[in-house]
Formats: C-alpha cells, structure tokens, sequence
C-alpha cells in the first residue's frame, strides 16, 4: 500500500485513496489475515500521509525497518468477535490462546482493542485496551490538611514530624546493571542477544 502511495504521489503529487480489499485479488494470503487488523494498518498510513501533508517537518511516510521495527498489530472488538473466556483470549482468524492476566477485570467493563506484539526474546504479549462509564472519581471535601517540606537530609519533612527517606532502588540494584552492562558491551549491537 505504501508503495502505490509512494509512486502515485510523485507522479500525482496527490494522495491515492487505496484500501486492503483492493489487494486481497493479487494476494490471495491477505484473506487469512483478520480484516480489521489490515484496516488499522491503513488507518495509521492515511493519518501518516495528513500528518505529512499538515507538517512537511514530520517527513514522508516510510517503510518499517526490519532491524528495529516493533513487530505488533492492532485489531479492534466488532460483534463479540474478541472475547476472553477463562483464561484464554479469543482472538479472530485465531483459535483461543491460553493467557496470563495481570490485574483482574471489572464485568462492567467493555473490550474495545487488543494489540498483540513479539518481543526480541520471542514472548508474545497482549495489550487490551477496555473502556469503562463514570471513570472520574467524586471529589471529596478534605477532612485533614498537612504540609510537605523538601528537605536536605531526606526527601521531605511532614507537619506531623514524620520524614520519607529516597528509595534506594538505583544502590539497591547497582551491581546487577552493572553486570547487564558488561554481559551487553561483548553482544554485537543489533544483534538478536543484543536486543533481548
């Protein structure tokens, strides 16, 4: 698609209106793809092309880089045709894959995207994105009023006389960035162990 696009605007100088459909003839093998992921493509190339149109500064649209590229696609909840079941994720054009779920799931909630992408080390993750009514949290009226004082020693100092001390995440854990980086300056950069 990008290429026609590509082609048509240097002739043109114009941008072609070109949907997945209209390939699905010349590439039998787009029909086993899930259509809505392969509209989600275009969709993110068309606002690519008027962002390039609005702001020349942001650049032609381009190819992804086989080296650094994230391999992911995005595909949208139409007729219940995503669904978790258990612990499984239905997906479409996909038989269910068995999942492990970070946080629980309010029943309240509506499934409106999944984004499934592959990390170098070859894990496969599942983003989903849900929508929920009354997000906004009520206000309530402020019961106790306390003052914070940055301080020197420490992070701060409360009015009540209590102090709250930096973490020691970056001492906690020096030794093992340290051997990380070692075990990274011997990799070739844009290898595979160097991306993992």
């Amino acid at each position: 698609m990008l290429a026609d696009k590509m082609e048509h605007y240097k002739k043109e100088k114009k941008m072609l209106r070109n949907t997945p459909a209209s390939y699905k003839k010349e590439y039998p093998w787009l029909k086993e793809v899930d259509s809505l992921a392969l509209a989600n493509v275009q969709m993110h190339l068309e606002s690519a092309f008027h962002k390039f149109f609005r702001e020349p500064s942001a650049g032609f649209p381009r190819f992804k880089s086989k080296k650094s590229s994230r391999k992911s696609y995005t595909t949208n909840v139409v007729n219940g045709n995503i669904f978790l079941e258990g612990n499984y994720l239905k997906l479409p054009k996909m038989t269910a894959v068995r999942m492990k779920l970070h946080r629980p799931i309010s029943e309240k909630w509506k499934l409106k995207s999944v984004t499934v992408s592959r990390e170098p080390s070859g894990k496969y993750f599942a983003s989903l994105l849900f929508c929920c009514e009354n997000q906004a949290a009520k206000k309530r009226p402020a019961e106790k009023f306390i003052g914070i004082d940055f301080a020197m020693q420490g992070m701060c100092v409360f009015s009540t006389g209590e102090r709250a001390e930096y973490p020691m995440f970056y001492r906690n854990t020096e030794k093992k960035i340290a051997r990380e980086q070692r075990k990274l300056s011997r990799c070739q950069k844009g290898s595979q162990n160097y991306k993992k």
